[in-house]
């Protein structure tokens, strides 16, 4: 009998594979970053195959150092960086362009010509760079709409790649079509007038399915079920078992990502965030939630390391912000891909404000932190306005939760506690969950609520005078970032 469950995490900056036993206890992981290809200003791609190796890596060496074989797993799920488009050769399965990730602002012309009460009605999202659209419709137009036409090529996000490598099925899960631009909210499916609308041919895009199925089984696992595909940061809020009305998280990954339940009704948004779908098991109804996404949190401490250099890892961020008592006036606004929630502003840039001959990269640094926690701070009050009512404490998740100093500010810049949970981890959980839900290693979701426990909670220590303060510097600091004349 099978006593593990495995699940693959392919983020922005790294691909994963991790196991949990029935607890939801980590027993294996190995991961392995990619490479970030930036050919242009705006312009982030990532290449493909890399990323299939990688996860093919990931797994082999996850299960070597476990001792596991695929007999040991009872099924494995899936969980990735959303909008980032992939188009490959149906017959080689061979990409035919890189891929387009998130961040990629390069279609800000195509979207500045949408209808945004027409788009927003449809599918839920703001027309924005962000999401997958545009971006198939660029490729199409730069080279690949003749391949299209004759059904040569196939497009999908990165859950439709792993998944046509590891079962050879074109399918996709119902979180991650929500966040192309192209699903209808209320259909659940690809909509012919979106489709029309941006010069997209059907016969290109996957199978909307469920995030909780059996999708095939795995050519390079034998035997063992791909059972769940599910977007990173519906993922984390599986992981973090928010399954009732109301219950949220946030996830600080490469960027910031906080997500509310909002039950099987979907909630327009009149505050800046985004309606999307949460989940769906199998077929009962769908769950709905909204979302407030922010561009560059972790990107932003990267920044500081790749770009800048004054970091040698991003866990030193923590250490060189420590430094200081404060950011000494300085506020960095990391708006490397424009603004997300709640300014949906594409043409704003980043702006670090307040300098002076005194300020170190240790100011620089702590202000990096502070600005990951102002953005997260926005979307929490557009989300207590849209929800009608304020957050008693922030569950928070990603890699970024182990900087201590940075969660401390959250806390003190929100005023309520932030609450960790022992596996921070939860994207991976979360796909980890989805995944034997549907092959019934686990029962139901009360087995999974079962499993959550707190590993450290932060309180806020500043004065309210404080808050305030720092509040009205960051938004000044946001009046500097939009507007700003391109090259």
């Amino acid at each position: 009998m099978a006593h593990f469950v495995g699940a693959i995490d392919q983020g922005t900056t790294s691909t994963r594979f991790m196991i949990f036993d029935r607890s939801g206890a980590e027993i294996a992981r190995h991961q392995i970053e990619h490479r970030q290809i930036l050919p242009a200003a705006g312009w982030v791609e990532h290449d493909a195959v890399e990323i299939w190796e990688n996860t093919l890596k990931t797994i082999d060496v996850a299960l070597a150092g476990a001792g596991l074989g695929p007999s040991d797993l009872a099924a494995v799920g899936i969980t990735n960086q959303r909008e980032t488009v992939v188009a490959w050769d149906r017959e080689t399965g061979v990409p035919v362009a890189p891929a387009i990730v998130w961040q990629d602002t390069r279609t800000e012309s195509l979207v500045s010509r949408l209808d945004p009460s027409y788009i927003s009605e449809k599918t839920g999202l703001p027309p924005a760079t962000y999401f997958s659209a545009t971006k198939l419709q660029w490729l199409l137009d730069n080279g690949l709409r003749d391949r299209a036409e004759r059904d040569e090529i196939l497009f999908g996000t990165i859950d439709s790649w792993l998944l046509w490598n590891l079962t050879g099925r074109h399918l996709t899960d119902v979180t991650n079509a929500s966040r192309t631009m192209l699903m209808n909210l209320s259909t659940l499916d690809w909509d012919d007038d979106l489709l029309r609308l941006f010069g997209i041919p059907r016969a290109v895009l996957p199978e909307i399915r469920s995030s909780s199925e059996i999708y095939g089984f795995s050519t390079i696992l034998p035997g063992v079920p791909i059972a769940a595909a599910i977007g990173d940061q519906q993922a984390a809020l599986f992981g973090q078992t928010c399954f009732a009305p109301g219950e949220a998280k946030c996830t600080y990954g490469t960027g910031g990502f906080l997500l509310m339940n909002t039950g099987t009704t979907p909630v327009r948004s009149s505050h800046g965030l985004i309606t999307t779908v949460a989940y769906r098991f199998g077929d009962e109804k769908p769950v709905f939630a909204l979302e407030g996404s922010i561009a560059a949190a972790g990107a932003a401490i990267q920044w500081l390391r790749d770009q800048l250099g004054v970091l040698d890892s991003a866990a030193a961020s923590e250490t060189l912000a420590g430094q200081v008592e404060d950011s000494a006036g300085v506020c960095f606004v990391p708006a490397f891909s424009g603004l997300y929630a709640p300014y949906w502003r594409p043409d704003a840039r980043a702006a670090i404000v307040g300098l002076s001959r005194f300020h170190t990269a240790a100011h620089i640094t702590r202000a990096t932190l502070e600005a990951i926690c102002y953005q997260t701070r926005d979307v929490v009050e557009a989300m207590a306005q849209d929800a009608g009512g304020s957050m008693d404490c922030l569950q928070v998740d990603g890699g970024v939760t182990a900087n201590a100093l940075c969660m401390q500010l959250q806390a003190d810049i929100l005023g309520v506690p932030v609450s960790r949970p022992a596996v921070a981890e939860t994207t991976a959980l979360g796909a980890a969950y989805a995944a034997g839900l549907a092959t019934g290693f686990w029962n139901s979701i009360d087995d999974l609520r079962a499993n959550w426990h707190e590993d450290r909670r932060w309180h806020p220590s500043w004065s309210a005078s404080r808050r305030t303060d720092g509040i009205t510097r960051w938004q000044a600091a946001i009046s500097r970032t939009l507007d700003w004349p391109t090259p």
